[in-house]
């Protein structure tokens, strides 16, 4: 794998956002229409009475060639849950997938805690109005916590091979009492098969090895099918000190299959680095794979988690 980076194409702080939203414009991810892609993103709004962040979904709408953008969400993509609910604080991400005649989404909801900072699960919704808004099929999630997935499941990625759904997704595998800052995640990426996309079985073990140490954090996994292989994209870093030391934070990893179920990991074979200077200098993440025009395209967030946008790779055969 060889991407040649196009830059960043979307900036949040140049366009004004629906539900009050300022800065951030993490986990990209594509619906591609005839003449346009729209893509969607996580951005952030502060509660005035906690000062904490609630994530929305919005929209950018761009031409082909990702040199201009077209249109901005003007509404609410998706409501946050009520009260008590497991996406009452937050979505982020949300991986959207065309099956037949319906648009799908699949968001990553957040709910806060009080001896941890957060919870999440995945839940399902629909579109009536070709991508523009989504209403969710229940308040519930359709993918959660387990026996032995006890907490942290989301940020999942749905594509159906063989009329099999199949769902990549991140479950936590424990919490570090860290004593220096707030308690830290630790969570690898899973795999769960569906024969309908709501009812979904866990395979039940970690998909892809460490290759920092057993604490490593995995997330936000994208799949695509190429040249008679499965390519995953997924990022990762160490579960403390991230957020201070830049060679600690998120880089992007590389897996490969042939079969959907042994997954052989690549790092080296990536094909993308941290630029010299510049936006993703110092961090690279919530990348997401997809086909375009015939080409394959690699988007993702840079620098500060992206708080300051996203740019896109393609794929040089």
């Amino acid at each position: 794998m060889k991407w040649k980076k196009l830059g960043k194409i979307f900036a949040p702080s140049q366009y004004t956002l629906p539900n009050n939203c300022k800065e951030f414009a993490q986990s990209p991810q594509t619906l591609v229409f005839d003449d346009f892609v729209r893509i969607y993103f996580s951005t952030r709004e502060r509660d005035e009475g906690t000062g904490k962040f609630l994530s929305h979904i919005a929209f950018a709408d761009m031409d082909k060639e990702f040199k201009k953008v077209l249109s901005i969400s003007k509404d609410t993509v998706i409501k946050l849950g009520e009260l008590g609910t497991f996406d009452e604080h937050g979505i982020f991400p949300i991986n959207v997938i065309r099956h037949q005649d319906k648009i799908l989404a699949y968001t990553c909801g957040w709910s806060r805690r009080v001896s941890v900072s957060v919870e999440t699960s995945t839940g399902i919704a629909i579109s009536n109005d070709n991508g523009v808004s989504f209403q969710k099929i229940g308040n519930g999630p359709v993918l959660t916590s387990s026996l032995h997935e006890p907490f942290l499941v989301g940020d999942s990625f749905v594509c159906v091979y063989e009329n099999t759904w199949h769902m990549w997704y991140i479950y936590g595998t424990r919490w570090i009492d860290n004593t220096l800052e707030e308690a830290a995640r630790v969570y690898k990426i899973g795999h769960a098969v569906s024969s309908d996309g709501i009812t979904w079985k866990k395979e039940g073990r970690q998909l892809i090895s460490d290759v920092l140490n057993a604490d490593e954090c995995q997330a936000l996994p994208t799949v695509i099918h190429h040249k008679d292989r499965y390519h995953m994209y997924f990022c990762y870093r160490e579960a403390i000190g991230f957020r201070k030391d830049k060679t600690r934070g998120y880089r992007l990893g590389y897996a490969w299959s042939k079969d959907l179920v042994n997954w052989v990991r690549d790092d080296a074979d990536a094909g993308i680095e941290f630029s010299a200077e510049g936006w993703d200098s110092e961090m690279q993440c919530y990348p997401h794979i997809f086909k375009c025009n015939e080409k394959i395209y690699l988007l993702y967030n840079g620098n500060e988690f992206g708080r300051h946008g996203f740019g896109i790779a393609e794929l040089e055969d």
